[in-house]
């Protein structure tokens, strides 16, 4: 299978717009836009539907919770109809620091919640009445004068992707979902997220392959590798050290289950205790260099065989530098070296890395 591209844009850049337009000019798959405390996900992704052709628009991602799943449906149908049909609506349950802080609706069964948003996302785009009787919703409310409505823009089929990181929730991607969204991911390590994809693709009667595995990562193309390498590092300690609380922060167990236990520990330690300095120099230099595309061009073709040879399928590109043009060079090196590597002969995923 060929491996795609993604970039990740957002309104905060004035260039947005022309970022996009120029991304699918180079042959960039997809737009990913992001949602949190700043812009949401969907209103961008329309401003960018009305200046592109072909270039599929995702949410990566919007937060279940903040909206009910009839709006959310909702959302996504009318950008999937203003678009031509090139929506993507990626959903995650984002954590507690944001959902109970800012959105004011409690964390609570994140899974459960995921499967039953995917159900009643799906009822509705297949035009069928929304009756749904689950743990977490109930429609219409009983005892109430709600009514079982269908949608007058039924869209039929509409790919979800679900941003998971642990076990049970990759395991309902699989499940349900079209694609999955990943970060915090390291190539060596890819069966501990893609076993358990695979195992809930398997109880559905599906296969790894089926979904499209797509995987954050930045690009810069540098040869003072390390130099580079430390500086993403470096950017982790906001991760390791504020994205969650001390009892509770995802990405620490995700990198934790890939054999960084004592490291996203350390950092986190460090970062609470106010010494953020000492929290960014922890970070070891592995993870900024093996989690993105850093080095001069052969490295990274040699980078995005072992993403190909794993199983991922697209790669969502943050590509370093802090004007337009620096950006689409980048981009515009980087489909070079994708175009020569799709088109020498296909490369399975190894047994031990696919699941």
């Amino acid at each position: 299978m060929s491996l795609q591209i993604g970039i990740v844009t957002a309104p905060g850049s004035p260039d947005f717009l022309d970022y996009a337009i120029e991304a699918e000019r180079l042959g960039i798959d997809s737009v990913w836009v992001p949602e949190y405390w700043e812009y949401d996900a969907f209103t961008p992704l329309a401003a960018i539907a009305a200046v592109t052709k072909r270039i599929k628009l995702g949410t990566g991602i919007a937060q279940i919770g903040a909206r009910s799943p009839a709006m959310l449906a909702m959302t996504a149908m009318s950008l999937h109809t203003i678009s031509n049909g090139r929506f993507v609506l990626g959903i995650g349950t984002s954590g507690p620091q944001v959902m109970e802080g800012w959105h004011g609706v409690h964390f609570a069964r994140p899974i459960q919640r995921t499967r039953e948003t995917i159900e009643i996302v799906r009822l509705i785009t297949a035009g069928e009445r929304l009756q749904f009787d689950g743990k977490i919703y109930q429609l219409p409310l009983p005892n109430s004068a709600g009514r079982a409505i269908r949608s007058q823009n039924a869209t039929g089929h509409l790919p979800i992707y679900v941003a998971s990181l642990g076990p049970a929730n990759l395991a309902l991607t699989g499940e349900l979902a079209d694609g999955w969204i990943g970060n915090s991911f390291f190539t060596e390590s890819a069966h501990h997220y893609f076993d358990h994809i695979a195992g809930g693709a398997q109880t559905a009667g599906r296969a790894l392959t089926d979904l499209d595995l797509t995987v954050a990562v930045s690009l810069e193309f540098t040869d003072d590798v390390e130099e580079a390498g430390r500086r993403h590092a470096d950017g982790y300690a906001f991760t390791f050290g504020a994205m969650g609380s001390g009892r509770q922060n995802f990405y620490n167990t995700a990198f934790a289950r890939q054999g960084f236990a004592a490291d996203v520990a350390e950092v986190q330690r460090l970062w609470q205790a106010g010494d953020r300095l000492a929290a960014a120099a922890r970070v070891p230099l592995q993870i900024g260099l093996r989690t993105n595309l850093i080095g001069p061009p052969a490295v990274v073709r040699e980078r995005l065989r072992e993403y190909a040879a794993c199983g991922a399928t697209t790669l969502r590109i943050n590509p370093m530098g802090n004007t337009l043009d620096l950006r689409l060079d980048a981009l515009g090196q980087l489909m070079d070296l994708i175009n020569e590597l799709n088109a020498e002969p296909s490369v399975s995923p190894s047994p031990d890395q696919s699941g």
